[in-house]
């Protein structure tokens, strides 16, 4: 008996280093749960950190067009403990909002790790409601300047810039509704309460597929091959491109080590098929970028996201 308990206590002893020494990294996501960003998040928490010999978890912290969540990031140690699944919006686009009061400023204070996946965007209205397509819902907003109301993420968003680009370019006036997310965005356009939104075509997978939500178009010529009948917006509206990107930051300061090793896991996690097809069935396209693309990306991102707001007046106050 004194034999049997002292080998089981030299296997729990034994076991006791591995378990201690596995590490815990956090995924921030800044948006609701049920959007694609925190599809993203959770997916990114499932196949990276493993290929680090970590265990990845998801936190969401929510706001200010997702850098409630980057702030804790930009506060965390750059040991690559901490990283956030950063769209585009929240990189590139709210930092160029004039009178936005930001938590922090992604520009000075994050870092850009690796890209994950493009997103095509999706123009979408109630199953149930009056727009069997866009030349409908064009021509409804035209006859009632005012009238119509479209769903965002919130001001400053890409759902919000997406539509300001259509108002400028099709002459249309239609009011905004912002939310705190996606998710909530959507829930108002199926109880008719809002007409329609453009967001990321993974916000809305379930419920276009589901029969609630009724898809007009698509945001970009590059379509996708789960809507192939899909048209682009730009055959009704010519010249209008949307499309968007979810990648991996961190705070600054992380070493060209950590860097390295993220991007390393990010690229392999995505030769994984299973990711892979994840991330297609949920309207994603698979794109890495090492940490150098990634950040020449977030780059111009930030310009040519800048000309449209300064185009379209948008304050973030």
């Amino acid at each position: 008996m004194r034999r049997t308990l002292l080998a089981a206590a030299a296997v729990v002893l034994l076991a006791l280093p591995a378990a201690a020494q596995e590490r815990t990294i956090r995924v921030i996501s800044g948006f609701a749960a049920g959007g694609a960003g925190d599809l993203m998040a959770r997916l990114i928490a499932e196949y990276v950190p493993p290929l680090m010999g970590a265990r990845g978890v998801v936190e969401n912290r929510t706001g200010a067009n997702g850098l409630i969540g980057a702030e804790v990031v930009a506060r965390s140690a750059p040991d690559g403990n901490t990283v956030l699944q950063c769209p585009m919006g929240s990189m590139t686009i709210t930092p160029n909002l004039p009178g936005a009061s930001l938590p922090i400023d992604p520009r000075t204070e994050m870092t850009g790790v690796a890209n994950v996946a493009l997103s095509t965007y999706a123009l979408i209205v109630a199953a149930r409601g009056p727009y069997p397509d866009v030349p409908a819902l064009l021509a409804a907003a035209r006859a009632r300047p005012g009238a119509l109301t479209y769903a965002s993420a919130g001001v400053g968003s890409a759902q919000h810039l997406s539509v300001e680009m259509l108002k400028a370019r099709a002459a249309l006036d239609i009011a905004h509704a912002p939310y705190r997310g996606a998710t909530p965005a959507v829930v108002d356009i199926l109880g008719g309460r809002v007409d329609f939104m453009i967001t990321n075509l993974g916000d809305v997978m379930r419920q276009i597929t589901g029969g609630e939500l009724r898809l007009l178009a698509l945001g970009d010529d590059a379509g996708s091959p789960l809507f192939p009948q899909a048209r682009p917006i730009s055959a009704f509206v010519p010249g209008l491109q949307m499309a968007g990107w979810f990648g991996i930051c961190g705070p600054k300061g992380m070493s060209e080590e950590s860097l390295a090793r993220w991007s390393d896991a990010t690229r392999r996690a995505l030769e994984n098929p299973q990711f892979r097809e994840r991330l297609l069935a949920n309207g994603l396209t698979p794109h890495f970028e090492d940490t150098r693309s990634f950040n020449a990306r977030i780059a111009s991102d930030l310009q040519s996201w800048g000309e449209v707001i300064r185009a379209a007046g948008i304050r973030g106050d």
